[in-house]
């Protein structure tokens, strides 16, 4: 069984851009899957160029929420995906973050360069 998710106000956020329905969380059996989120600017869903440290912050917390909402949460999280732009530096900052929504036994990641910031992950629910 399968099950979408809209979450606000990521789905409309979405919606705006995309020009139809978004479902940012999926449900399969005991899974939860997560899209990847921009790092929208929060109260106006904006995307504006800010530092990368505020950027990583914001996807975080935007997973954290959209897991919740799937009646999971960061603790649940089997794996991540980051995308991230190739700044040398960025990769220290974002271990640093990381590890704050992660501080004991982070899951199994994959780290990408290609983009700014982009996280993806598979959770149990």
């Amino acid at each position: 069984m399968m099950q979408r998710l809209r979450v606000e106000p990521y789905s409309s956020y979405l919606e705006r851009r995309r020009k139809g329905p978004i479902y940012p969380v999926t449900l399969a059996g005991d899974f939860v899957f997560l899209s990847g989120l921009p790092p929208f600017e929060p109260g106006t869903g904006e995307i504006k160029r800010l530092s990368f440290e505020r950027q990583a912050e914001i996807v975080l917390a935007q997973m954290q929420e959209c897991l919740e909402a799937a009646g999971s949460s960061l603790a649940q999280v089997l794996k991540c995906n980051v995308y991230c732009a190739p700044e040398p530096t960025h990769f220290a900052i974002f271990n640093d973050i990381y590890a704050r929504y992660f501080p004991s036994e982070s899951p199994a990641r994959i780290f990408h360069r290609p983009f700014d910031i982009e996280v993806d992950c598979v959770a149990v629910a």
